[in-house]
């Protein structure tokens, strides 16, 4: 292939990156940004509202939740209002859109902070805890939404890429992380989410800057070249002063995974042999000891020897092997299963004691029932010398329910089959009562005859 045809080939694959066929015109472009700036009326309720829902689904752990309440967010209208500014060097929309960016950061945090007060779901879930620790990874996302956000905007026809942007830059929930930081005391939980929510800000803003200048907008001029040069200066610092501790939380969590890997490398092929299984390890950092626990076949003095030796292949030559095997490991398998059985005695405990209870109470409710059977039973042959007349008694206990009232009343009711001669008279009848009262040992007692 000769120079005209590799030109040509530039040139086609070229063509499909053009976006100036698809450019709004730049003052409806600036137009629109700037009237997403504004925070007044129907905006503070719908961010107030997005709020709300973003902190529910926070506290019931539901991402459906969450992504919703990003949706209907107008969030991202002062920060890429920011970074337009910032573009086209005009102090006036950037003080506008930073006021307006700090009234509604200041609003969402104490929306939050209301909210996770009142609540009576106080526990962090894993959709809260995930907002604490930002990583240069969270930098890289904020910075490529903007880029994608910015482009949209000024774009036709990419009205649908703004709400992907919100749910992928994720600028709601840092918010009501902070908030429930503040409610619960947890400081750590605030400045971890308020930072990530301080990355996305930044990086969307930078991006949305760095768009504006490579599509050439119109750019107002400083009063000195000097002063442009600062402002210049200023953007750049923020961003690397942002950045700094992202990329020590990234290094740190990069190297964890990595001694991660090298550690299961170094057990799967140095210590794992027919009838050995590894149940866990540990590393105590200050002793640089690396505790592993093993349990079946014993892996034997020689083998610990050679992969001690190894272990400077999976750099790991600065710890010190530990392997606890037989007695020593059921010893740590009994320590773990008690420690495990010690955290769940007291729901146990609880639970028997409302089993025992109910059975208690049943028991007491079917000795009731069995009681008034016998006794009817054994005093057949005293009711045939005392009351003659009376052939036959039931006894049974009887909850009556009034109609014109709520109240019911609890008695025994002592139903008789009489001859008709002699006849029980009110005397027998009274002298039956008290007799069958005193007998069934209870409060009330109705007889039906």
């Amino acid at each position: 292939m000769n120079n005209e045809t590799y030109l040509k080939l530039w040139q086609d694959v070229r063509a499909h990156f053009i976006i100036k066929q698809d450019m709004k015109e730049e003052q409806q472009i600036i137009s629109e940004i700037t009237q997403g700036v504004s925070f007044k009326g129907a905006n503070l309720w719908v961010l107030i509202f997005a709020i709300f829902t973003a902190s529910l689904g926070l506290n019931v752990n539901s991402t459906a939740v969450i992504i919703g309440a990003m949706l209907i967010s107008p969030l991202m209208g002062p920060i890429i209002g920011m970074g337009l500014a910032m573009g086209i060097n005009d102090i006036e929309l950037l003080r506008r859109a930073a006021k307006n960016f700090g009234v509604a950061t200041l609003i969402s945090v104490l929306t939050a902070m209301v909210y996770f007060t009142l609540t009576p779901l106080g526990e962090a879930q894993s959709e809260l805890l995930a907002r604490t620790m930002p990583t240069i990874y969270d930098v890289l996302i904020a910075t490529f939404g903007g880029a994608a956000g910015i482009l949209a905007l000024c774009t036709r026809g990419n009205a649908n890429v703004i709400p992907g942007v919100a749910i992928a830059t994720a600028l709601m929930p840092p918010l009501c992380t902070a908030g429930y930081g503040l409610a619960t005391g947890h400081i750590l939980y605030f400045l971890g989410a308020f930072y990530l929510f301080f990355i996305n800000t930044v990086f969307i803003s930078l991006a949305t800057y760095a768009g504006v200048r490579l599509m050439h907008f119109h750019r107002k001029e400083f009063q000195t070249p000097g002063l442009e040069r600062k402002a210049k200066r200023l953007v750049m610092g923020i961003a690397v002063v942002t950045m700094i501790p992202a990329v020590v939380m990234t290094i740190g969590i990069v190297r964890r995974s990595l001694f991660d890997n090298q550690l299961s490398r170094f057990m799967k092929t140095e210590l794992e042999q027919p009838g050995t299984q590894i149940i866990s390890n540990s590393v105590d950092e200050e002793k640089k000891m690396l505790h592993i626990v093993a349990v079946g076949r014993e892996i034997s003095d020689s083998t610990q020897r050679v992969a001690t030796k190894n272990m400077q292949h999976y750099h790991l030559d600065n710890y010190t092997l530990n392997i606890i095997q037989g007695e020593k490991s059921d010893s740590v398998l009994l320590n773990s299963k008690l420690s495990q059985l010690h955290s769940t005695r007291d729901a146990d405990h609880q639970k028997l004691m409302e089993i025992s209870s109910q059975l208690s109470e049943t028991k007491n409710r079917l000795e009731n029932y069995t009681r008034l059977e016998q006794l009817a039973t054994e005093t057949r042959e005293e009711m045939k010398s005392l009351f003659p007349q009376v052939r036959t008694l039931s006894l049974a206990r009887v909850s009556e329910a009034h109609r014109d009232t709520t109240a019911t009343s609890q008695f025994v009711a002592a139903i008789i089959s009489t001859d008709p001669k002699p006849q029980l008279t009110a005397a027998d009848r009274k002298r039956l009562h008290d007799w069958l009262k005193a007998r069934t040992k209870v409060d009330s007692l109705v007889i039906y005859e």
